[in-house]
């Protein structure tokens, strides 16, 4: 595909005008200001056009959307074990399917190109998301609250199969990471063979950490030490690590963070829903710590417009720090683009520029909220709506353009994810 006459955001985060950028098997083959003599097939008219590197959501559960709108205005602990887990219990393949499959839809129409997961059933959502078109760090959430081994574990048995039949898988979209549910929920011994497998394997590993104040005092109880302190301890940073939250970490933790490189995803939406905190996000980012975005799941946020949770993210440590120079719009976009590249192990994506995959997004620039453009960049996260994108497009394949669904049957998706909600409900 050839965009002609198109704005982009180049890896400065500054625009550059009517440019004509080339596609060509999955990536960025040509940028330039006159129209190449090369032929890329389809013309896509840009003008009125804003072409950027797509999103990443760095932490998520896609299947969660069957629970949006449940369990709402209870604390985590009881929003866990009073209706998340009850309605978990119920799940099945088909409902995962369906539910997942929703979940990259909206994704997709919102401009994320790669999210990171953890949850069950993990067969099936590999599944639905090599068919979406999507990309995808998926991890088989664990969790043990007996003393068996590791390799006692059903998660252990899923793990394996993951590894063996997707990883890699869809030309390297889907990539296979392993799990710690969180300190709270998992045991000492399965923590380090969990460390150990992914060493083996060199794999990222993908966790909760530090979600509530009580479940890091608790670790501090039980342990002697913070959860961050915890898993270091116990080899799980050895290997690239996403940390979810982190909302109550330590001087210390942040010490910890990076010298291991661990990325730190921040989900504001969820944990100001949830009434969890903020995360001292200004402060690890004057340690160089690498940020990425999330949106947690849709029973906590609840939607997966990454757009809103990247316009939270830039606004509220400017209000609860009183200081309005913090999380510059240009770090806001960074946290939401490359940034959650390279927590997947993806750097090869998240610029637009020659030889980078084409996982890119067209946004909209020729609606009210986008006038006038005095400064894009603060555009983007300040006025900037989710419904302004254009076009997605993965590995240079259009997903989504304007307002078709080019790889996914989004009615059949609605609906089957209604009916397996509805019928949940009714056993709870």
């Amino acid at each position: 595909m050839l965009f002609e006459h198109i704005d982009y955001l180049d890896e400065n985060f500054e625009v550059q005008k009517n440019a004509f950028i080339g596609i060509k098997d999955g990536k960025i083959a040509y940028i330039g200001t006159e129209k190449p003599q090369e032929d890329f097939g389809e013309v896509y008219n840009g003008k009125h056009g804003l072409m950027m590197s797509g999103f990443v959501n760095a932490h998520s559960h896609a299947p969660m959307t069957l629970l949006r709108g449940y369990g709402e205005n209870l604390p985590l602990d009881r929003w866990l074990n009073e209706k998340i887990f009850p309605f978990e219990d119920k799940l099945t393949d088909s409902a995962i399917a369906a539910s997942t499959t929703l979940a990259c839809a909206e994704m997709i129409r919102f401009g994320t190109v790669s999210f990171s997961d953890m949850y069950f059933f993990s067969q099936t959502m590999a599944k639905s998301i090599l068919d979406s078109g999507i990309k995808c760090n998926l991890s088989r959430g664990l969790t043990v609250f007996s003393d068996q081994d590791y390799e006692q574990l059903e998660a252990y048995k899923d793990n394996m199969d993951l590894l063996k039949n997707y990883q890699n898988a869809g030309n390297g979209r889907l990539k296979i990471d392993l799990c710690i549910h969180g300190e709270y929920t998992t045991t000492p011994k399965v923590v380090e063979a969990i460390a150990k497998h992914a060493k083996s394997e060199n794999v990222n590993v993908h966790i909760h950490l530090s979600e509530t104040k009580k479940e890091h005092e608790e670790c501090k109880q039980r342990h002697g030490k913070t959860p961050a302190k915890y898993f270091a301890d116990l080899g799980l940073f050895d290997q690239p690590t996403t940390a979810a939250h982190c909302v109550w970490v330590e001087d210390e933790d942040i010490e910890l963070f990076k010298k291991y490189g661990v990325t730190v995803a921040c989900n504001p939406v969820s944990n100001m829903k949830l009434a969890s905190g903020f995360a001292p996000i200004p402060k690890m980012l004057e340690k160089g710590i690498n940020i990425a975005l999330g949106t947690d799941g849709c029973a906590s946020n609840n939607n997966l417009n990454i757009m809103q949770d990247l316009y939270l993210f830039a606004l509220l440590y400017k209000g609860v720090t009183g200081d309005p120079t913090v999380v510059t719009p240009k770090q806001a976009l960074s946290a939401a683009t490359l940034n959650g590249f390279k927590s997947q192990g993806r750097m090869d994506s998240g610029k637009i520029s020659v030889g980078q995959k084409a996982d890119i997004i067209v946004i909209n620039t020729d609606v009210p909220n986008m006038y006038p453009a005095t400064d894009i960049a603060c555009n983007l996260v300040y006025a900037a709506q989710g419904s302004d994108i254009k076009l997605t497009m993965v590995d240079g394949k259009v997903l989504y353009k304007d307002g078709e669904y080019l790889t996914i049957d989004i009615e059949k998706a609605k609906a089957q994810t209604q009916m397996h909600t509805d019928a949940i409900l009714q056993q709870l």
